[in-house]
């Protein structure tokens, strides 16, 4: 089987398509480093729903999502803008932990897989 890597960069793929399945690597705020969680979070899942069309697929299709935050405790607020844009009929199998992210202006930090 074919495997697609898109926006292939020095050490890694944006994506990785294989199998019917597209695999987005961790998007960070690139644009809002240092801005409120919210912005970030909503930056990222702007990042992460433009990568899942280019892969075919689209935020309908996500099977498993994995979210690291800087600081647990903007779990709430962080939440607030994921129930925003997740589809409310295909939400996907998720986790989110507290880490210590490559940035110190990074907050969040998101990462999914999808059917295509």
């Amino acid at each position: 089987m074919k495997i697609d890597r898109i926006e292939m960069g020095p050490r890694m793929s944006a994506v990785v398509r294989y199998n019917g399945m597209a695999f987005v690597s961790g998007q960070i705020p690139a644009k809002s480093i240092g801005e409120d969680i919210r912005v970030q979070t909503q930056e990222v899942l702007a990042r992460v729903e433009s990568l899942l069309s280019t892969a075919g697929s689209d935020k309908t299709k996500l099977l498993s999502a994995s979210i690291w935050l800087a600081d647990i405790a903007d779990f709430g607020p962080m939440n607030q803008i994921w129930e925003q844009w997740i589809d409310a009929d295909h939400k996907p199998a998720r986790a989110t932990v507290g880490a210590a992210l490559s940035s110190p202006g990074f907050a969040v930090e998101i990462s999914v897989i999808a059917a295509v």
